[in-house]
């Protein structure tokens, strides 16, 4: 069994659904070493989270956003958690809603995804700043 372990401090992204792929495959490279297993992504922070989706045409991400908004408005009257600002709550929320983590197979060194899958940073703050993550990569 092998197994890898990198903890990734992503640039600042505005609020939003954004593709992260590259920079997660890039961070541990030591994947290509395993034949079997799987990935795992994990989000160390709770106003951001991590999906799997559409990796080629934008509008999806935009529409993933306008829904969310929709779905989990700003200034609720029934929140209470509100010094943090208007969309610190809903982006808790958000964050719950779609995860902290994502796993995905590893298939001879590479992600095992769809043709069309790639890997979301859900940005749920207006300026939520860098977010870290941690990939761990174990298999055989």
């Amino acid at each position: 069994m092998k197994c890898f372990q990198k903890e990734l401090k992503l640039k600042a992204y505005t609020r939003g659904f954004h593709l992260i792929t590259e920079a997660v495959l890039s961070a541990i490279p030591e994947m290509s070493e395993i034949k079997t297993g799987q990935c795992q992504v994990f989000i160390k922070h709770t106003s951001a989270s991590l999906s799997i989706n559409e990796n080629a045409d934008f509008t999806v991400r935009q529409d993933f956003e306008s829904h969310f908004n929709k779905m989990v408005p700003e200034n609720a009257p029934y929140y209470k958690h509100t010094y943090e600002g208007p969309d610190d709550m809903p982006a808790h929320i958000k964050a719950s809603l779609l995860g902290a983590s994502i796993t995905m197979p590893i298939t001879n060194g590479r992600l095992n995804m769809g043709i069309w899958q790639g890997i979301y940073l859900c940005e749920h703050r207006d300026y939520g700043g860098s977010r870290n993550i941690v990939i761990t990569a174990f298999g055989i």
